[in-house]
C-alpha cells in the first residue's frame, strides 16, 4: 500500500493506493460519506482490494481526515463541485482512467454526479446509501447527529479521524440543515449515466429510504444495467454492517465489466506507420 498527499484544486489531500494483483481489472476509487475519511473506512479498502484484485484508491476530501482543514462553509453545490472539479483533477494527478467509483452516502452522490456529467470516462458505479434528493428521514437523523455532537463524547470519537473535528462536523451538518438545501436534487444527472450501476441500500438505513436507489433505477435510462441490492439487518453503512455481502457484490460487479485490454503504446516502424 502506498500513501501520501497530492495537491488538488490548490489544497493538500491525503490518499492511499492498494496495488492491483490481478490483470484486466478496473481501478476502484472509494468516495467517503459526509463525515468520512481515509481512516474511517478502516480495513474495508484493504479487504476490497484483496478480494477483487483491483488497484484501489481511497482519499479524504478537502475538509476531512488529514487533508487540508475546511476554511469556509460549504455551499449547496459542494457535491457538484467535488464531482466536476476536484475528482477529475485527482484522477488525472494519479493517472487513473476509466475507474469504478465506489461511493458511500455523500460520496455516492458525488459518484452519480461525476458519471452523469458526460465529460468523464467511468467504467462503473457502486453507490451505497446514495442521496438523489433530500428526505425527511435524512434531516431528522442529521438533526439528531447535531444533538449527539453537542451533548455526548461524539467529538472525541470523531476527533481520532479528522484534523479539526468541529470544522469537519459543522461543515457537513450546517449545509445539510440549511433551509436552501431542502430543495437539493440530482435526479437530472441520472439519464446521462452510461455505465453499469450497482446501487446498495440497507433496509434499516436511518439516513435514507429505498426511494433513493429506486430513483436511480427509474432515472438512469442510458445505463446498460442497474442492479439494486437491498440488504436486511443493515443501516446506513453497508460496508460496516454487511461487509461480506458488499465485498462479494462489488467483486461480482467488477468481474462483469468489459474493460478490455489496454492498447500497447504506439511505436515507430522504419518505413511504415506508427
Amino acid at each position: 500500500m502506498h500513501s501520501g498527499f497530492v495537491r488538488i484544486c490548490g489544497r493538500s489531500l491525503e490518499y492511499q493506493i492498494f496495488p492491483a494483483h490481478q490483470i484486466n481489472r478496473p481501478t476502484l476509487v472509494l468516495l467517503h460519506e459526509g463525515l468520512g475519511s481515509v481512516a474511517m473506512w478502516r480495513d474495508f479498502p484493504a479487504r476490497l482490494a484483496a478480494a477483487t484484485g483491483c488497484r484501489t484508491l481511497v482519499y479524504s476530501r478537502y475538509g476531512y481526515g488529514q487533508s487540508d482543514v475546511l476554511d469556509a462553509p460549504f455551499t449547496t453545490d459542494f457535491m457538484h463541485r467535488e464531482a466536476r472539479d476536484a475528482l477529475p483533477e485527482l484522477l488525472a494527478a494519479l493517472d487513473i482512467v476509466n475507474p469504478v467509483l465506489v461511493g458511500h452516502s455523500d460520496g455516492a452522490s458525488i459518484a452519480l454526479l461525476h458519471a452523469g456529467d458526460g465529460r468523464f470516462e467511468v467504467a462503473g458505479l457502486v453507490v451505497m446509501a446514495p442521496h438523489c434528493f433530500v428526505e425527511d428521514i435524512s434531516i431528522r437523523s442529521i438533526e439528531a447527529a447535531k444533538v449527539a455532537f453537542e451533548t455526548t463524547d461524539l467529538p472525541a470519537k470523531l476527533g481520532k479521524y479528522h484534523r479539526d473535528v468541529r470544522r469537519t462536523f459543522y461543515g457537513w451538518n450546517d449545509i445539510w440543515l440549511h433551509p436552501e438545501f431542502r430543495s437539493w436534487n440530482i435526479e437530472d444527472c441520472l439519464p446521462d449515466i452510461t455505465c453499469p450501476v450497482l446501487a446498495i441500500q440497507g433496509e434499516d438505513d436511518e439516513y435514507g429510504s429505498m426511494a433513493q436507489i429506486e430513483a436511480i433505477a427509474a432515472g438512469a435510462t442510458a445505463a446498460p444495467d442497474v442492479e439494486l441490492l437491498k440488504l436486511a439487518d443493515c443501516r446506513h453503512s453497508a460496508h460496516k454492517d454487511q461487509p461480506l455481502a458488499v465485498i462479494e457484490a462489488i467483486n461480482r460487479f467488477a468481474e462483469s465489466l468489459d474493460i478490455g485490454v489496454p492498447p500497447a503504446p504506439a511505436r515507430c516502424v522504419p518505413g511504415g506507420t506508427s
